[in-house]
């Protein structure tokens, strides 16, 4: 059996969106195929990121570490730096991966740029402690802000304008939902992908239901200085108008982030 592509499941993120809880929860189905975790080279089993890091290491690394032995199941590569990738690099996935299915998890941009702060602060200080630790807004911020790519990962309407043009078939999904109804959230990606949940075994369904229960990567709470929310709010409003007016969305979360300080 010729496979038609390396990845048959992509998700571009965005990031801080729980693309990790749902590639937990995916990978239960009987049908996917999960790549073998080979970090730091990749991020877990979960993101191989080809396009950014990996790239040098060549097409036929990406497709050895995709490729299944059961060459029917599903594979996938959830890396959400690959949200705005040049149009070149989308073009070459598209011919590496003509029929693959792609989602895109979009969050409110404030709320998603402050939980990606508080985790490049967990890496950089080596886990403070939350209760004594606050994220001021200086110099080292912005250098953060730039290096954590907090515009990019916002730009949820240019992103995938880009890859539209090459993939017409967009599973895109609002965060907010994923927290209030996620069954209805996991049948919709299940319908997506062609999964059959009637498939799935006793020993499936409950390792489903357990990962369903199960918080992948928690932010730590860390506190933002008040400037910081309201520079990163003036960073990002419009292109939180751009995807509401685009996809149809209504992002409540912000408001919780910003009660505290108006």
């Amino acid at each position: 059996m010729t496979r038609q592509n390396i990845a048959d499941v992509i998700c571009i993120g965005a990031q801080k969106t729980s693309t990790s809880w749902l590639h937990h929860v995916i990978n239960v189905h009987p049908d996917m195929y999960v790549f073998p975790n080979s970090k730091p080279v990749t991020s877990t089993n979960k993101e191989a990121h080809f396009w950014d890091w990996n790239r040098k290491r060549g097409v036929d690394w990406y497709r050895d570490l995709l490729t299944p032995d059961n060459p029917k199941l599903k594979s996938m590569d959830f890396t959400p730096e690959y949200a705005y990738l040049p149009p070149r690099d989308i073009e070459e996935c598209k011919k590496l991966n003509p029929t693959a299915k792609l989602i895109y998890v979009l969050r409110d941009p404030l709320s998603r740029a402050i939980s990606a702060l508080r985790m490049h602060a967990k890496r950089e200080t080596n886990d403070a402690d939350p209760a004594e630790y606050i994220i001021e807004f200086n110099d080292a911020t912005i250098e953060t802000i730039k290096r954590a790519r907090i515009l990019e990962h916002s730009s949820y309407v240019a992103n995938h304008a880009r890859w539209a043009k090459h993939y017409d078939d967009i599973l895109v999904l609002n965060y907010e939902d994923i927290l209030e109804t996620p069954r209805e959230v996991v049948d919709r990606i299940f319908t997506h992908l062609d999964l059959d949940k009637s498939k799935m075994g006793k020993t499936d369904m409950a390792q489903f239901e357990t990962r369903f229960e199960r918080k992948v990567w928690k932010s730590v709470e860390y506190r933002l200085e008040r400037d910081l929310v309201f520079f990163l709010h003036g960073l990002v409003w419009q292109k939180r108008q751009a995807a509401e007016d685009n996809f149809g969305f209504s992002f409540r979360e912000f408001e919780s982030d910003l009660k505290e300080f108006v």
